[in-house]
């Protein structure tokens, strides 16, 4: 199509513009201003003529290397902003540039909310590791840096180890300033190695079970909007550019590529075999935690837990039923 020169500028129709402003009256008056020049077919992202909601992710290395981004809302409106979309976002040599269709509607800011909650996840169960190993396995700041950079070189390859293995990096002048822990619980003597091991396990099941909760979420979501969501399309796309790009979303995408109608990570027998493996060390560092009065690992208890319910259901079987009873009598 030939381009536009209304307003003395050469902009090719349908015109498409990505709005990044601060959320509140900035917003609606933007669109006010940017309606007047525009017509029928043109796309603002992030409200307008054409909706498009775009969840964003990245950060600062988003900005400087490309962001991953997860559009939804009209598809017309994602085909006239695909061209620009797929170049600036991160590009991953194996699986592509970070950025896919999501669905009609809101299935753009759904996914990356849930996308959220999982990135909080990760930095709970990292921030737990660090307390059970510093609280308890007494490591030093250093220790701690070699550690984290040995998990960042394995199964734990991720952006958010990475960084916290960095933080390490740097030397403290008052180690105990960090945490501010007060009279710790701790008078046994521990296995310091054994400990290591025990919290990676414990990291590696925990992530499972928050992956699992968060995927289960978006299919559920899925199910009742009609957003016919790809998950194993979410899973490449967050592979680069956003804050949880990590090693374990290839096992994620495999797994929904075996099986696009997976119910949850925990039944892939890949998953399934390597929870299990896992499951006593994961017991021993949430005992320890407990028994040790430095924390509950809220992060790691609330995954085992979900696992526990997953496996044998029959609290909440119980729960169902009482549930039911209660409901009967309501209007008594």
């Amino acid at each position: 199509m030939a381009p536009s020169t209304r307003s003395g500028l050469a902009v090719m129709e349908p015109r498409v513009i990505i709005m990044l402003v601060k959320a509140g009256a900035l917003v609606d008056q933007t669109i006010k201003t940017l309606s007047v020049h525009m017509e029928k077919g043109d796309c603002i992202i992030d409200g307008g003529l054409l909706y498009l909601g775009m969840g964003v992710s990245g950060g600062e290395e988003g900005a400087w290397h490309g962001p991953s981004l997860m559009p939804g809302g009209s598809f017309e409106a994602s085909k006239h902003t695909e061209d620009i979309l797929l170049k600036v976002v991160a590009q991953v040599p194996d699986s592509g540039p970070c950025v896919t269709y999501i669905g009609k509607g809101g299935a753009g800011n759904f996914v990356k909310m849930v996308h959220k909650g999982i990135e909080y996840g990760d930095m709970q169960m990292i921030s737990e590791a660090y307390d059970v190993l510093k609280s308890v396995g007494k490591l030093t700041n250093e220790e701690l840096h070699q550690v984290l950079s040995e998990w960042f070189k394995g199964e734990l390859l991720s952006f958010l180890i990475e960084i916290t293995a960095d933080v390490f990096g740097i030397r403290m002048t008052r180690e105990k300033d960090i945490c501010g822990v007060g009279d710790i619980l701790v008078d046994q003597v521990v296995d310091t190695v054994k400990l290591i091991h025990n919290v990676i396990q414990a990291i590696n099941a925990s992530k499972i079970c928050s992956y699992a909760q968060g995927m289960n979420l978006i299919r559920a979501r899925s199910s009742i909007k009609g957003w016919d969501l790809k998950q194993g399309e979410q899973a490449r796309i967050w592979k680069g550019g956003c804050i949880i790009h990590d090693i374990f979303l290839d096992r994620i995408k495999k797994a929904y590529d075996r099986n696009p109608d997976l119910p949850n990570l925990l039944v892939d027998p890949g998953f399934a075999k390597e929870i299990i493996e896992r499951q006593s060390a994961w017991r021993r560092v949430v005992s320890i935690a407990i028994n040790s009065g430095i924390s509950t690992t809220p992060g790691m208890s609330s995954s085992l837990a979900y696992f526990h319910a997953y496996r044998s259901p029959c609290c909440l079987l119980i729960w169902s039923k009482l549930k039911e009873i209660f409901m009967e009598r309501v209007y008594i």
